[in-house]
């Protein structure tokens, strides 16, 4: 592979890399496209695949100059760093690439700079940004949530919370116990349980006492997500979570 101009060393292990996608994960983006699967098996093909990290020119000073009679703006010092992108929830995403084109396609100034799915996984959570972003700039943008993340980082099956049953999606058997422990212990929490959600992927769904008003619920809403966010299961297994309320019986 040639990165800036220049080809890597044989010793690199992308030495011989094309700079073309993976022909398996390809074909796996391509039926995802097509909405034939889901993000899991983006991320099984993705897993052990190499991916281009962007690497952009920083401006770290200017200066002016007079020529002519007129001033010019010009480069003093530049540096080159790794850029995160902001998802739509507001989290911070890291771009990887496919391929040497879909980079070109997003930013035809980036560096790609080759990198095992891992560490750029693992580069990510060091840095405290919770998401990878699949090339996009497209043909196909899939966005990896942080558990996924998390299991690329750590070279393990990911496990989604929610999957296909023949009756649809359904939460995991072992997230839907992790909430119901979590919350086992808030006295006005009488019933709780977990579904695929709406706006996020795991729906809470709270069965309280009834004639709470606002401040003591409001309270009791604060131990509830101070629970579910303690549970190891469910920080390693959920991305994000919604409450839904429901009067207990």
């Amino acid at each position: 592979m040639t990165v800036a101009g220049r080809e890597l060393p044989p010793s690199s292990p992308f030495a011989s890399d094309d700079g073309t996608c993976d022909a398996a994960l390809a074909a796996v983006l391509d039926d995802h496209a097509r909405g034939h699967n889901r993000v899991a098996e983006v991320v099984e093909a993705l897993a052990g695949t190499r991916v281009l990290v962007p690497v952009l020119a920083v401006l770290d000073a200017a200066g002016v100059v007079e020529h002519d009679g007129r001033q010019h703006t010009v480069d003093k010092e530049a540096s080159t760093g790794i850029v995160a992108l902001r998802a739509p929830d507001g989290r911070t995403a890291l771009p990887v690439f496919t391929s040497v084109a879909s980079m070109a396609a997003w930013r035809a100034d980036a560096r790609p700079v080759p990198s095992e799915v891992a560490r750029a996984a693992l580069s990510a959570v060091s840095e405290g940004w919770e998401l990878l972003v699949l090339d996009p700039g497209g043909p196909v943008t899939v966005l990896i949530p942080r558990p996924a993340v998390w299991a690329l980082a750590r070279q393990e099956q990911w496990r989604p919370a929610v999957g296909a049953t023949p009756e649809g999606l359904e939460v995991d058997g072992e997230v839907r116990d992790a909430v119901r422990r979590a919350l086992s212990q808030i006295g006005e929490v009488r019933a709780a349980d977990a579904e695929p959600g709406r706006r996020a992927e795991v729906a809470v769904v709270l069965g309280v006492v009834p004639g709470l008003d606002r401040t003591r619920l409001d309270a009791v809403l604060a131990q509830v997500n101070d629970a579910l966010a303690a549970d190891e299961t469910i920080a390693a297994r959920v991305d994000s979570v919604e409450l839904r309320l429901r009067a207990a019986g």
